[in-house]
């Protein structure tokens, strides 16, 4: 089944890259010559989908909704029809994914995090999670340990499946290490089915007060199951100045037309000779 729309949640305030984030929204931070919410739509598109729905906050001008639809065309997202819904206030994951309810309608779609991206951008598994996609949510996740059980949602693994795909029956929020139910945490991208809005708008707060997106999840795996692709690269979190430090490097040392002279660069800072 094709998967033709995507929903990108990017309303988020960007409190951990302060100042930077003061006007520019956190999906704007550039990663060497484009914004990170480009990489994302990139991938997105890369699944198939020719329908974008950002979540965005209600910031004055709408700078991410603008970077796509004026001017010219951006190679390679020539066709695709990008449409903007508000969150206007921090509810949490799960409230922003239901604010696209009334856009995507009763269609499937993907899901990606604005903040996350690949080292590799060419090389994102996304497209992969389409390919199991039988009406039950398919979510990527991956082994995690120690102090991430504490910040990462993680499934509940019913069995496994062959090919890195496992049967989930359950999630929960950042459990830390004594309440996890196994070792694999949700990573940021999905493919779902619509009715995780009904659920969505089912759900009381959890977490930190907020309407959780792995609270859906979990009722929607306990009662018809849901998939799980096992991946083993970690996204890069735009959000936090270190993965903006890496996912830089990473995309400078990956461009054939960047990488010879910035290894050379870092190589001379490596040696102290910069």
């Amino acid at each position: 089944m094709a998967i033709e729309v995507a929903v990108i949640p990017c309303a988020g305030a960007g409190t951990r890259m302060r100042p930077a984030t003061r006007v520019l929204p956190k999906a704007m931070i550039p990663v060497v010559d484009r914004p990170v919410i480009q990489y994302v739509v990139e991938e997105a598109v890369a699944c198939g989908a020719r329908e974008v729905v950002l979540v965005v906050d209600e910031r004055p001008g709408d700078p991410v909704m603008s970077h796509f639809i004026e001017g010219e065309p951006i190679e390679g997202l020539e066709g695709i029809a990008f449409v903007a819904v508000s969150q206007d206030e921090p509810r949490g994951l799960g409230d922003a994914v239901l604010r696209a309810a009334a856009a995507v309608g009763d269609r499937p779609f993907v899901c990606l995090l604005s903040d996350n991206m690949f080292p590799v951008p060419s090389q994102a598994f996304t497209p992969a999670l389409v390919e199991p996609y039988d009406g039950r949510p398919v979510l990527a996740v991956r082994h995690v340990e120690g102090d991430l059980l504490d910040r990462y949602g993680i499934v509940d693994v019913d069995e496994h499946l062959g090919d890195s795909l496992v049967s989930v029956k359950g999630a929960v929020e950042k459990p830390g290490a004594d309440r996890a139910p196994s070792s694999l945490g949700l990573v940021g991208r999905y493919v779902f089915p619509p009715i995780v809005f009904q659920v969505l708008a089912g759900l009381d707060p959890g977490h930190g007060g907020e309407i959780q997106l792995t609270d859906a999840i979990h009722r929607i795996a306990s009662d018809g199951g849901a998939l799980g692709r096992i991946v083993d690269d970690s996204l890069l979190d735009i959000g936090v100045p270190l993965g903006l430090a890496e996912a830089t490097a990473a995309v400078g040392l990956a461009r054939p037309d960047l990488a010879v002279r910035y290894r050379e660069f870092l190589e001379r800072i490596l040696k102290g000779s910069g």
